[in-house]
């Protein structure tokens, strides 16, 4: 209560006007300075101009706007207000609360520039999205003369991770050279970030590798740049280097790794990683749980996904959007639709990544009208504008609901060009539901837009051949061979005992393949007594009968099921990844082979998540 009183009555002397919401925010702070005040006696003026410079850093720490401004004008009475370490105090503490404008105005105003004066408008400017605006005022503190440091390069090379500007990067990186700081920990973090961000990993790296001491922050950005990168098995690695030096990890590192786990689908060490999360006490990090919750929800472990969400008692717009974006990669429409539902109750306005989580969600189950609700309470009701990606996703739902006319109506009246995305969309929709003419107008416009992407050409000439049109196939299958375009050839891994097993179709090098190809061939045998009957209809080759069916026999997930039959416990869930869609075949004997062996088995393909158990898949056929 005496440091209250002697703070009220300070405050009183300067004569602000105060309220007790005001001062309850700053008087949370401790009060060093002044008991320091009260306990020795110093020169008035002194005394007066320590107390206001420990205010404005007060306020700008709690971003206390109107007392800060109260503070400028007290500068202003007693004639401060020109005082070079003052107005730097100023303009940070208006960049803190977000009034960049009052900051550059009083970095204008100023007859005399410090070196700070400069660092701190280029870095209030940067963290405020005016990264335009810190590149020219750099350039501009070079020609008045300043020289720079590490804060000066650091910053303004954040302005250029954000714009991705790789020239002035570059340039900025052969600036440090020529200064001698490109060694600091500062400059090269700066560095290696933007590198990654623009992605050039391998330049990243170089600095990483070329850099005399590294700090916490240098490892986290090396690791995050290469989850950015979609290098997850390098994050890993350069993660457990990190771990071998005898370092501990921050909350930063640990939420890549929890990324990359994510990336290369390997629950095992995601779960290793998740338990050092808590034994280092981070397990309430907002961060780290979002990347847990999407972890969980891409290793096929939706429920574990939504236990980690309900250990979170406060909950960010990020927690609620990654908990529907897993609901809805696992088709559980209802659980996103309920979720979305809560998140509103709870106080929380769904934003764009919301919304097209939950449109995700109806896109996977064919849910065209609910979709559109979704679409019209976005503009109505929460008066967001949909993107083109928000589009997207309405077309991809009009289309697997085999509304495919509706799809191209919509593309055609929407505010944007149709992307590749929705022409592709389009196109797959095309081949269910056997539209001949829609699918050619998609096409050529893939052809166009993506010459090089021999999977346009490989599903038109499925479409032609699932209707019988060898002719036209043969054209398409002629035009592709003398493109020299190659498909991406399927593959499927499951992984067993923390090491993952990779196969694609046909695939002979696997040390037990001759064991798996035996199993698979008494597995058929089985699953045939109780109905499986090979759906050659989706081998899509103007061949015999028979070679047809050897060909889908040995598909990719057919023997990643088989090895995970053969050794996981029976207790444990079959988890499989493929790289492309589940073909119709494939889908036909998961089902069986579920309710034949008593096991659950859960596939991830591109599409989405298939947990199929008792003979029955989540998806309800229809994926």
């Amino acid at each position: 209560m005496k440091s209250f009183r002697a703070f009220r009555r300070l405050y009183d002397s300067f004569g602000f006007s105060i309220h007790s919401r005001q001062l309850s925010v700053i008087t949370g702070a401790k009060l060093e300075l002044l008991k320091v005040n009260e306990a020795v006696h110093v020169d008035a003026d002194v005394a007066r101009i320590s107390t206001l410079h420990y205010l404005i850093q007060l306020c700008a720490k709690t971003q206390s706007l109107m007392e800060g401004s109260s503070c400028h004008a007290q500068t202003i009475r007693i004639g401060f207000e020109i005082d070079i370490i003052t107005s730097n105090m100023l303009i940070n503490m208006y960049s803190k609360c977000d009034l960049v404008d009052n900051a550059f105005r009083k970095f204008s105003e100023m007859p005399e520039k410090s070196l700070v004066s400069w660092n701190t408008m280029i870095g209030s400017l940067t963290q405020n999205g005016e990264e335009q605006e810190a590149l020219t005022l750099f350039i501009k503190m070079q020609r008045d003369g300043t020289l720079c440091n590490e804060f000066s390069i650091s910053s303004v090379l954040c302005a250029c991770s954000t714009k991705c500007a790789i020239v002035e990067c570059m340039q900025l990186h052969a600036f440090a050279i020529k200064a001698s700081i490109d060694s600091n920990a500062f400059v090269g973090t700066s560095l290696i970030d933007v590198y990654a961000k623009c992605s050039m990993i391998k330049d990243a790296n170089q600095v990483f590798q070329s850099m005399p001491e590294r700090n916490p922050v240098t490892w986290s950005s090396m690791v995050a740049g290469y989850v950015q990168n979609g290098l997850h098995d390098e994050a890993l690695l350069l993660f457990h280097s990190y771990q071998l030096m005898g370092l501990e990890p921050d909350q930063f590192m640990i939420s890549s790794a929890i990324s990359a786990c994510a990336g290369l689908s390997t629950l095992i060490e995601g779960k290793q990683v998740h338990a050092m999360s808590c034994k280092l006490g981070f397990y309430s990090n907002l961060y780290i749980v979002a990347s847990l919750i999407d972890m969980y929800a891409k290793c096929g472990c939706i429920k574990e996904a939504y236990l980690v969400f309900q250990y979170v008692e406060k909950r960010s717009i990020v927690l609620w959007n990654a908990m529907i974006s897993g609901f809805a990669r696992h088709a559980c429409a209802l659980e996103a639709m309920i979720l979305f539902e809560k998140l509103q109750q709870s106080g929380f306005c769904p934003n764009d990544v919301t919304y097209l989580s939950v449109l995700n969600s109806c896109s996977h189950m064919g849910l065209h009208e609910e979709g559109q609700k979704y679409l019209n309470l976005m503009v109505r009701q929460h008066n967001h504008s949909p993107n083109v990606i928000h589009y997207s996703c309405m077309v991809d739902i009009l289309g697997r609901a085999g509304l495919v006319n509706e799809a191209y109506e919509l593309m055609q009246k929407m505010p944007f060009n149709a992307t590749t995305s929705m022409w592709g969309s389009l196109l797959a929709s095309c081949r269910k539901c056997g539209n001949i003419e829609l699918a050619e107008v998609a096409a050529r416009h893939l052809f166009e837009m993506e010459p090089n992407n021999a999977g346009n050409h490989i599903l038109l000439s499925n479409i032609y051949a699932a209707n019988k049109q060898w002719e036209e196939v043969a054209r398409a299958r002629k035009l592709l061979r003398e493109t020299d375009l190659k498909k991406e050839r399927g593959r499927s891994w499951i992984e067993i005992k923390n090491k993952v097993h990779s196969f694609t179709a046909g695939d002979r090098n696997h040390p037990k393949i001759h064991g798996i190809h035996a199993y698979l061939d008494i597995l058929i045998e089985e699953l045939k007594k109780i109905g499986y009957k090979v759906e050659t209809n989706h081998e899509l080759h103007d061949l015999e009968e028979g070679t047809k069916q050897v060909l889908l026999r040995h598909h990719s997930e057919k023997l990643a099921l088989t090895l995970g039959l053969m050794c996981l416990p029976c207790d444990m869930p079959i988890r499989i990844m493929k790289n492309l869609r589940i073909c119709g075949d494939c889908h036909t004997f998961m089902k069986l082979a579920s309710k034949f062996a008593n096991r659950e088995i859960i596939i991830r393909d591109t599409n989405r998540f298939h947990h199929l158990k008792d003979g029955i898949c989540s998806c309800g056929d229809f994926w």
